[in-house]
């Protein structure tokens, strides 16, 4: 018979976060799981377990959210396969940037080795019900030995998915009358099925990754999340992402670059595509700068007219001249910091480290003022 894991209503689901994995603290992995406020709060969790696996029916009223990262993993190294079939509301993934979303009636799949987001709306019905399967990693690639991918989706229509919903739910709410080797054969039996449905589809196997490949894609990630922080620095990336400053500058390095020059290339990029699509009157270049990372302006417009040859006013007015758009080599492939186009009679280009010379990083730490600020615009 299924127990219940958890109960959360308008008294408890702040304690959510100390109480999704179970009474003994044994169930799911570690991460960050959080109910959406709501007039109706009604969050409910009924779990069979199934020699080392766990059969879990979620239903709720309202959203949910969970997010598990490198620094979850490293505190808990749980390696479980989750398996998720949608019954009601649907199932948002986000994983490495990428998102997908799996609707009623389709069946994703999850790993708890690798960071991952989930969240978990209602539908018109202010319902959200879903079946998941959590096998460990090493049973589950008895069925599949390949590594499959996080945020696989499909839809599962047809016999196939549905008998192995009705196998799984059927010994979910066994009362008794299913003896243990039973479940356990049926279990096999719906993973079997999995296999077998799922194995042809071409975006189930991931291409194998280093655990480098990985760190980086993570570090990538966060850092265009957070790009618009001025605070953003090295040690604040390392540390959200699990990783130690020197690390971090060890993968930035293997990619031919530093902390600094991703930053300010990442920034005047986003820049130059917004500066090349907007008009004066949509949005200022000090609001521009401000809102890709400067805290001064007049920072932005050097380190802008380094790169790209002239001040951000006149590439704002030429490109509303010529036409240029969001889909122009200039808006999409800009020049890199340590490779900006220099007049022949200017002295060479300098490294982002040396652009944030100590007058600019001096300037960008003065309080960014909309209003006088402006004029000192190029």
């Amino acid at each position: 018979m299924s127990e219940t894991l958890f109960a959360f209503d308008k008294n408890n689901y702040q304690d959510c976060q100390q109480a999704y994995r179970g009474g003994d603290n044994q169930e799911y992995y570690l991460g960050d799981y959080s109910i959406e406020a709501g007039s109706i709060i009604d969050v409910r969790a009924e779990k069979k377990s199934v020699g080392p696996s766990s059969i879990i029916r979620l239903c709720s009223k309202t959203r949910l959210s969970f997010k598990r990262s490198w620094h979850h993993i490293r505190k808990d190294a749980t390696d479980v396969i989750v398996l998720w079939f949608v019954k009601q509301g649907s199932l948002t993934i986000s994983h490495s940037g990428e998102h997908g979303v799996a609707h009623a009636g389709d069946f994703a799949i999850t790993k708890s080795m690798t960071p991952f987001a989930i969240e978990c709306s209602t539908d018109e019905d202010e319902m959200h019900d879903v079946l998941h399967v959590l096998v460990p990693s090493h049973v589950f690639r008895e069925f599949i030995p390949q590594d499959v991918t996080t945020g696989f989706t499909v839809p599962a229509g047809g016999q196939m998915f549905s008998l192995i919903e009705h196998m799984l739910t059927g010994v979910l709410e066994n009362n008794g009358e299913i003896q243990p080797r039973t479940e356990q054969s049926l279990l096999n039996s719906a993973l079997s099925l999995l296999a077998d449905s799922i194995t042809g589809y071409d975006n189930l196997i991931r291409e194998r990754q280093s655990i480098a490949e990985q760190r980086l894609e993570t570090v990538l990630r966060y850092i265009e999340i957070h790009l618009s922080d001025p605070k953003l620095s090295t040690s604040m990336v390392s540390e959200a992402c699990g990783i130690s400053p020197r690390y971090l500058s060890f993968l930035l390095k293997q990619q031919g670059t530093s902390f600094s020059e991703h930053i300010w290339d990442e920034r005047l990029k986003i820049a130059s595509r917004w500066l090349a699509t907007s008009k004066p009157s949509d949005i200022s270049i000090a609001e521009i700068a401000f809102r890709v990372g400067f805290k001064s302006p007049a920072h932005f417009s050097r380190m802008f007219k380094r790169v790209f040859g002239k001040g951000p006013r006149e590439y704002r007015a030429d490109a509303l001249t010529n036409g240029e758009n969001v889909h122009s080599d200039a808006a999409l492939n800009p020049p890199s910091v340590n490779k900006a186009p220099v007049k022949a009679a200017s002295v060479q280009p300098q490294s982002p480290e040396r652009a944030s010379s100590a007058a600019d990083l001096n300037e960008s730490k003065t309080e960014f003022f909309m209003g006088n600020s402006a004029a000192t615009l190029q």
